[in-house]
């Protein structure tokens, strides 16, 4: 388990509002859900408005605040500029909302939308380059925290592309650069960054130590290959050498469940927390995501293709994030508000700074409504789509009063 200090971490009113706006989108996302069907292409404007609604609005954005936080941590030297995260979530949050309000109502303002998107990302990359230069770490955390903005900084110019192809400003293959920028963005960024942090907050918090790094340094390897395999492949059409790609990225994922498996073996904290339900739950529907994705490939089958993404996205990366909201966002108020008191007077502890209740229904509901929406699209049934839905709306109710208690705990 890797030591990390909180010295060089920013002030928690410069934190706050990503988780606060990135559960709002969340809530937002799981409102919209309500009115799609099961059955469906990604090349509808709708379906892509509700995937950046959810990943741009939602995981960008909480991941956007996580590693304000956490990339100085693990770098151990103060940020480059900190003073750019007050630019980089107006950017982002506006962008987002005129991007979405684009793909269902206006194509004509997805450049516009697109373009404060591009500007918020560049400075987030250029500032998390700038702050990795400052550091002589070389850990395998800040080496994805390097590649992990690389394939960023694709991601958005590729999406850019696409924004201005849609309004018709500019000639491109919207089918092949569309792979492209969702394999840079989820696969070079969003995994990558949970690979890398992974490493860091799951030995921390289930306070596992002693263990070899092998099969992560393989999966960190396998990954960053797949995805540039596939990127361009992507980009030039080469569907072969983005077969290549598929399977080498599976690889990785495979070698890096295989290291969260021997975390777990050694773990010693046996409390069943919401974290814990979390985690399992999640690595749960990262195995179920592939077995469906295999099926796909194997049948043909578009609608359990839908289900494989689903699981992964909503399932997974999802459950990822949410499970450790609440272990970062107590400790980020007990810190500011509560770590000059001690000696001084009797503070509270971390697991007291939670909504315990809240957050167990929160769980129950989304696992439910994951796993109901996955069945629903796999079977296209409207029915049990909808009922998914339903559970994951509330689930989302849930985890946004939990985020109003954690964050105003003890003011």
């Amino acid at each position: 388990m890797k030591a990390i200090s909180s010295d060089f971490a920013p002030p928690l009113k410069l934190i706050a509002p990503f988780f606060k706006y990135g559960v709002i989108f969340y809530l937002l996302s799981m409102v919209a859900l309500l009115f799609f069907k099961p059955s469906f292409t990604y090349a509808q404007m709708d379906v892509a408005g509700w995937i950046h609604l959810f990943l741009l609005g939602f995981v960008m954005v909480i991941i956007f605040g996580a590693m304000a936080q956490l990339i100085p941590v693990v770098l151990e030297v103060g940020h480059a500029i900190v003073d750019v995260y007050y630019i980089i979530l107006p950017l982002l949050g506006i962008g987002v909302s005129v991007m979405v309000f684009g793909f269902w109502v206006m194509p004509s303002l997805l450049p516009y939308g697109g373009l404060m998107v591009l500007i918020a990302m560049v400075i987030f990359a250029m500032e998390s380059i700038a702050t990795l230069r400052k550091s002589e770490l070389r850990t395998l955390t800040v080496k994805t925290v390097a590649w992990s903005n690389g394939y960023l900084l694709l991601g958005i110019l590729t999406g850019f592309a696409i924004a201005l192809g849609l309004a018709g400003e500019l000639s491109v293959d919207v089918e092949m650069m569309l792979k492209a920028h969702v394999y840079a963005v989820l696969g070079g960024y969003v995994v990558l960054t949970i690979i890398g942090f992974s490493l860091i907050l799951i030995p921390m918090f289930s306070l596992a130590h002693g263990f070899k790094e092998d099969h992560i340094n393989r999966a960190f390897k396998l990954v960053i290959s797949g995805v540039a395999v596939v990127f361009f492949g992507a980009l030039f059409g080469f569907d072969k050498l983005m077969w290549l790609g598929y399977l080498v990225t599976l690889a990785g994922v495979v070698s890096y469940m295989l290291q969260i498996y021997i975390i777990a073996k050694l773990t010693v904290r046996k409390e069943w927390d919401i974290w814990a339900k979390s985690m399992v739950f999640a690595f749960g529907m990262l195995g179920l995501s592939i077995v469906v994705g295999l099926v796909a490939f194997v049948t043909g089958k578009e609608s359990f293709l839908h289900a494989a993404v689903w699981f992964l996205v909503l399932g997974f990366i999802s459950s990822m994030i949410t499970g450790h909201l609440y272990k970062i966002v107590p400790f980020l108020v007990w810190f500011e508000r509560f770590a000059p008191l001690v000696g001084k007077e009797k503070v509270p502890m971390l697991h007291e700074m939670y909504p315990k209740e809240n957050a167990s229904m929160m769980f129950w509901f989304t696992a439910a409504g994951v796993i109901l929406g996955g069945f629903g699209l796999m079977t296209e049934s409207d029915l049990f789509f909808k009922a998914g839905a339903s559970f994951l709306f509330i689930g989302a109710v849930f985890l946004f009063t939990s985020m109003q208690k954690m964050l105003s705990y003890g003011k």
